[in-house]
């Protein structure tokens, strides 16, 4: 900063004047003195407080998460489904309808006769479990006309045009309860116990394992004599011979 912009010669009131008008410059040295300084200091900042500083302003900036995989809409959620266009809308042909009954819960569609029924259920959104797929387990057996039917080796009956083709489905059973926390109360006795079991088989196959190994050990033992009679019999024949 120049000196003479900083010093006041004289309380004189005519200087006032003169000060009024180097107020600008003044300041204007100031802010570049504050410039100056305020870039050294970030040259001489350790790199990883400027990493620290760089990463905030990133993430700060980041934008919001988009993610890669997305569920797709389906035709029938761009164009409609049956319910709004209908069966001809959608391009569904066939002259017999097919309703498929699960408790309170209806699903109807137009089929052709000798279509598969795992197809036409699949076709009306209706769940069927299956089994082997061949018609041997009964996995899938549903009520049709008073008759027991297999859907997964059973096709649409030959019946007259406008006829309808009910088939009562069984009830699945409830899903099963999703697993329990790590750290859940369950988990925890679930864990005690196994251990306690682990524990109890140990010690009583132990007994049986010694048991076994101090018998195997007597008969390797019985072996060794065995062996060594043999032995030393054969030294003496060898020794009488000589």
């Amino acid at each position: 900063i120049p000196v003479h912009l900083l010093t006041i010669s004289s309380p004189d009131p005519s200087s006032h004047t003169s000060m009024v008008a180097r107020a600008p410059v003044f300041l204007a040295a100031v802010m570049a003195c504050v410039t100056v300084l305020n870039d050294g200091a970030e040259a001489f900042t350790p790199a990883r407080h400027q990493r620290s500083r760089t990463a905030s302003t990133s993430m700060a900036a980041k934008p919001k998460y988009d993610p890669k995989w997305k569920k797709l809409e389906t035709l029938a959620d761009k164009t409609g489904g049956v319910g709004q266009l209908g069966n001809e809308g959608v391009g569904l042909v066939g002259t017999i309808q097919v309703t498929f009954k699960e408790g309170n819960a209806t699903k109807s569609t137009m089929a052709i006769a000798g279509q598969p029924l795992s197809d036409v259920a699949t076709q009306a959104g209706q769940f069927i479990k299956y089994g082997c797929g061949k018609g041997e387990c009964g996995t899938c057996e549903s009520l049709a006309d008073g008759k027991w039917i297999r859907p997964c080796s059973t096709n649409v009956p030959f019946l007259d045009p406008g006829s309808e083709y009910v088939i009562q489905v069984k009830e699945t059973k409830a899903r099963a309860k999703a697993a329990t926390k790590f750290f859940s109360i369950t988990s925890f006795f679930s864990g005690f116990k196994n251990n306690l079991i682990g524990m109890v088989g140990f010690v009583t196959t132990r007994r049986l394992v010694k048991k076994n190994f101090d018998e195997r050990m007597e008969y390797e033992d019985m072996l060794a004599k065995k062996v060594a009679e043999k032995k030393a019999a054969k030294a003496r024949a060898n020794a009488s011979k000589d």
